[in-house]
């Protein structure tokens, strides 16, 4: 009761040696104090992950459990923490409360709201010193500008092609090893990247949070949202340095870019032709095969 008392009252009689903070309660300013130490003297004992607070160890514990004690009153899907069954139930709910401050559009959830806000906002202040071309962020900047120069100081020693960026090459290398060394833990699928069997992964889990504002379609990655939402945004974020023309993915846009360069990447194992396209390059194959399909076009430009 004593210590309950002086939140009514203005004193605050514990201070911070650090910072000259001051506190109602001898327990307040020794939990500030942990933020200039860095102490964090709670530890896992499922994975040995330590934390400043007790109560943040605790919440990261029931991740290691299969226990989902939050139940949806609506559906009775079950969750782990209270903040994920809270995001699930306003699915049930039209309730909007989140609003754009430029269009007037509503949002269930504040993620959703901003990740919409990023649509008005058109601040770029990265410029490329040769074309001009403005980025918002300084490393994709940087990777731009390496289109206007020829040097390229990695070199393949498989097939001696050379790359501006050793990540680049290391992608490429791969192409002749065929390693995938990563391996899904449950259907066993095999991988060249990392990144790719963690989003494989996500197939296997039941659990989509990520929701479109626009029609409620439940998705296991933001990423994977992001990119149905521009079904609805019609925005086209990618652009090609070389005509500007625009892609919801980035995957569109790499696969346009082959027509301005001569690369061709796809080698025909019987006679060594080379083409742009690997669907056009299996199609040449099954002439070796006796298939004697027709190379049609991809596209026909008028």
């Amino acid at each position: 009761m004593k210590a309950h008392e002086i939140i009514h009252k203005e004193e605050k009689p514990f201070h911070c040696s650090q910072c000259g903070k001051s506190f109602k309660r001898l327990h307040t300013l020794k939990i500030h104090e942990k933020a200039h130490t860095g102490a964090k003297p709670h530890h896992c004992a499922q994975c040995g992950k330590s934390f400043k607070h007790l109560g943040n160890m605790k919440a990261h514990e029931k991740i290691h459990k299969e226990e989902k004690p939050f139940h949806c009153s609506q559906c009775g899907k079950s969750f782990k923490r209270l903040d994920y069954l809270k995001s699930h139930q306003q699915i049930h709910t039209v309730e909007k409360p989140y609003h754009c401050s430029h269009c007037g559009k509503s949002f269930k959830l504040l993620d959703y709201l901003k990740s919409h806000q990023k649509i008005h906002k058109v601040e770029k202040p990265f410029h490329c010193s040769h074309c001009g071309k403005s980025f918002n962020r300084l490393g994709n900047m940087k990777a731009h500008e390496q289109i206007h120069t020829v040097e390229k100081p990695y070199h393949c020693s498989h097939c001696g092609k050379s790359f501006n960026r050793l990540h680049t090459l290391k992608i490429h290398e791969k192409a002749h090893t065929g390693a995938k060394p990563h391996h899904c833990a449950q259907c066993g699928k095999s991988f060249n990247h990392l990144r790719n069997m963690k989003a494989h992964e996500k197939i296997h889990k039941e659990e989509k949070p990520f929701h479109c504002s626009h029609c409620g379609k439940s998705f296991n990655s933001l990423g994977n949202l992001k990119r149905h939402e521009r079904t609805h945004t019609m925005e086209k974020p990618y652009h090609c340095s070389h005509c500007g023309k625009s892609f919801k993915l980035l995957d569109y846009l790499k696969s346009h870019q082959k027509v301005h360069t001569v690369e061709k990447p796809y080698h025909c194992s019987h006679c060594g032709k080379s083409f742009n396209w690997l669907d056009t390059l299996k199609r040449h194959e099954d002439t070796h095969n006796g298939g004697a399909l027709p190379l049609l076009p991809l596209w026909k430009e008028f």
